[in-house]
């Protein structure tokens, strides 16, 4: 793309004198990452300001300054002011990459709890279809069958259309995304559209953020908001928030309810059956909420003109996200077993629980190692003790990415939610927390260890 043709694009309020001959470009929003001949767009962030970046980016060798202020430069620097960089950067970093949405079936997951494991079911099946298929999530992000590490949820737009080129280039026609709260606020989803968009559920969590569970819920109803009338919206019916997440929805709506269309014929440890829509469905996951989660897998699908039975073999054959009510091996004779779970908040800790309760002997003790999170929503730590007296026997609270934070201090948060400790011990150390519940634990007994799933 040359100057010119970025301007006409961009449709600017004012562009300085200075434009610079033959194409220019990428696109880049991190000053530290611009080289000779970039297009460095200012974003306003939660945090840091790119406009304060200016002057850095013109001495990295960029050409072309997109900003929302007034800015003068003696520079040999092309200069483009406009209302809303933010609104901006995903349709440009999308046209910069050719467009990759376009030629992609784009499928967003979004809510509090289930969107991973449903992530991942919808790529596994895909795949098992024969289809070519690609993922993005927090767990794991990948190309095809190539595995790539995955930093956030959602990643920014720049990042995020590179990788669709990527994906493009290496044959995939469709992309499973999960899409935060935080993604679709920051509009880094803008610039492309959902072919599905599904709606698993929405509890406490991100209130650091968006303040108030109303302003979360507004943040991932935008998601369908923006949907076309040729686009398909997956939305939980048996969830409070529903009926307002599709209330301005212009796509065709297929609602999930284990009160209507669905119901749970089986729920053991070796696993589910459910039936949806008439189709018989067996996984090895296990637990109420897997099933919201595999019920949505299949409608998504569903709505991608797949048959039901392809889906419903398909589904039996796979095993869902890593790091999501996963069980540990070892080595060692007669260790309990060890399930891991990415369990952060308080409801999804109190679903795991609830699980792994049902399914264990009178003889079982159930032990669960947790923590919280630094820098994020404090009121939620509490809550997450309550979850796990309810339904633990023996609870070891411990360090869960503290950040920036002091980890006592936020162990110190989550015990103040205890009724009582007779059965509660804190470690700081994540290691020896778990060692210790080793240690503790019979060759009979389950434990859990919750946050940080897929990072143990």
């Amino acid at each position: 793309m040359n100057c010119h043709e970025l301007i006409e694009f961009i449709n600017p309020l004012n562009t300085s004198r200075f434009k610079p001959s033959g194409q220019v470009g990428p696109l880049v929003q991190d000053s530290r990452q611009v080289s000779d001949g970039c297009v460095f767009i200012a974003i306003k962030g939660t945090e840091v300001d790119g406009h304060m970046f200016l002057e850095d980016a013109i001495h990295r060798g960029a050409k072309v300054l997109i900003c929302e202020e007034s800015f003068y430069t003696e520079a040999e620097v092309c200069v483009i002011e406009v209302e809303d960089t933010r609104s901006l950067i995903g349709p440009l970093a999308q046209k910069f990459a050719g467009n990759p949405a376009e030629k992609l079936n784009v499928i967003g997951i979004t809510g509090t709890n289930g969107k991973t494991t449903t992530a991942t079911l919808v790529y596994q099946i895909l795949s098992e279809l024969g289809e070519k298929v690609s993922l993005l999530g927090t767990v794991e992000k990948r190309i095809l069958d190539q595995k790539l590490e995955s930093k956030l949820t959602t990643a920014d737009p720049i990042e995020l259309a590179n990788d669709m080129q990527k994906m493009v280039e290496a044959g995939s026609e469709y992309l499973v995304m999960e899409v935060s709260s935080h993604a679709l606020h920051q509009q880094r989803v803008a610039g492309f559209d959902f072919r599905v968009a599904a709606f698993t559920n929405l509890s406490h969590d991100h209130l650091d953020y968006h303040e108030t569970i109303e302003e979360y819920a507004a943040a991932k109803k935008l998601l369908f908001d923006g949907l076309k009338e040729d686009a398909f919206a997956i939305v939980n019916k048996d969830d409070d928030q529903s009926q307002f997440i599709k209330s301005d929805c212009k796509a065709e709506i297929r609602e999930l309810s284990f009160n209507d269309n669905a119901s749970i014929k089986k729920n053991t440890a070796e696993g589910l059956v459910i039936e949806i829509e008439g189709v018989e469905i067996s996984s090895s996951l296990v637990g109420d909420f897997n099933a919201y989660n595999i019920a949505e897998a299949f409608m998504i699908i569903s709505a991608l003109n797949f048959a039901p039975s392809d889906i419903s073999q398909s589904l039996a054959k796979v095993k869902g996200a890593p790091g999501r009510m996963e069980a540990i091996r070892t080595d060692k004779e007669n260790s309990p077993t060890v399930i891991v779970d990415y369990a952060h908040t308080p409801d999804a800790l109190e679903n795991v629980l609830a699980t792994l309760a049902a399914s264990k002997d009178d003889n079982q003790l159930l032990f669960c190692v947790f923590g919280a999170g630094g820098d994020r929503d404090s009121v939620k730590r509490p809550e997450m003790a309550k979850a796990a007296e309810k339904y633990a026997d023996e609870i070891i609270v411990t360090s869960d990415n503290p950040r920036t934070e002091n980890p006592d201090l936020i162990i110190a948060d989550i015990l103040q939610g205890f009724e009582q400790t007779e059965n509660v011990q804190s470690i700081t150390s994540r290691k020896e927390a778990i060692y210790r519940a080793v240690e503790l634990a019979s060759s009979n007994d389950i434990i859990l260890i919750a946050g940080k799933g897929h990072g143990h």
